[in-house]
């Protein structure tokens, strides 16, 4: 295979990370409506519709802060408008989309967790992201460092990388099926699916990125490694009030 893959669209060259991207947030928005449908548990439009502004405003905002102090030092040396705006990251999205939401929850005054439902949807659309990334090579910031471990693979250079989009991707399908079968025990109250979400992919992201090319902000950690731990001790210290439904 050659990298990167591109395709041909209204006769412009498209990378691939952008377009998988765009379906995967298709997609997975089509597949969080069909479950809202389908959920018993049906909220009021004011609070939905917050609920919603906020977590995408916060995704937004937080996707490209965060991407773009992975280097801090070329964001404050060398400005540039349009680097600003196409540099994310899905762990500053998740983490602002999270704040987000929760201070529209503070201004509509709703205190019950509405997350459980935008898991599967959310991995799904990762999952179809991710082969993005992996398609993209090394043409975007997505890629691993040289190894000569057994899964290296060449992404468009001489040297054989750590594919970690792959490594992504192999960690989220059975994450989906691991939640997908604690979800059906119906043992846990609402809001206990998304946390253990939330918990585990930090977790994950956390050690990832020791194999991914990264500035050092603090020790050996990078930007994204500190947003990392921050979210874990949160979702540490939130899941300590997660009772099970057989003990309310």
């Amino acid at each position: 295979m050659d990298f990167p893959v591109t395709f041909q669209i209204f006769g412009k060259t498209i990378l691939a990370h952008p377009v998988f991207e765009t379906v995967g947030i298709f997609i997975g928005m089509r597949y969080y409506f069909y479950l809202k449908r389908k959920s018993k548990e049906k909220l009021p439009f004011n609070i939905s519709a917050a609920v919603l502004i906020g977590a995408t405003a916060g995704a937004l905002i937080g996707s490209k802060i965060i991407g773009n102090l992975e280097n801090p030092y070329l964001l404050f040396e060398n400005f540039s408008f349009k680097r600003f705006w196409t540099n994310n990251t899905i762990v500053g999205g998740l983490a602002f989309g999270l704040i987000g939401v929760e201070l529209a929850k503070k201004i509509v005054s709703h205190k019950e967790s509405t997350g459980d439902l935008i898991v599967f949807p959310l991995i799904l659309a990762m999952i179809i992201g991710r082969i993005g990334c992996f398609l993209t090579g090394i043409h975007e910031e997505t890629y691993g460092i040289p190894t000569d471990f057994i899964f290296g693979m060449h992404l468009g250079d001489e040297y054989l990388r750590h594919p970690v989009a792959l490594y992504e991707i192999a960690f989220l399908i059975p994450l989906w099926i691991i939640l997908k079968q604690i979800q059906n025990k119906k043992i846990f109250e609402s809001g206990f699916i998304f946390q253990l979400f939330m918990l585990s992919y930090f977790s994950f992201r956390l050690m990832l990125d020791f194999i991914k090319p990264r500035i050092e902000i603090i020790g050996n950690l990078g930007t994204i490694q500190l947003v990392c731990i921050a979210v874990i001790f949160y979702y540490l210290f939130k899941m300590k009030k997660i009772k099970s439904v057989t003990s309310l």
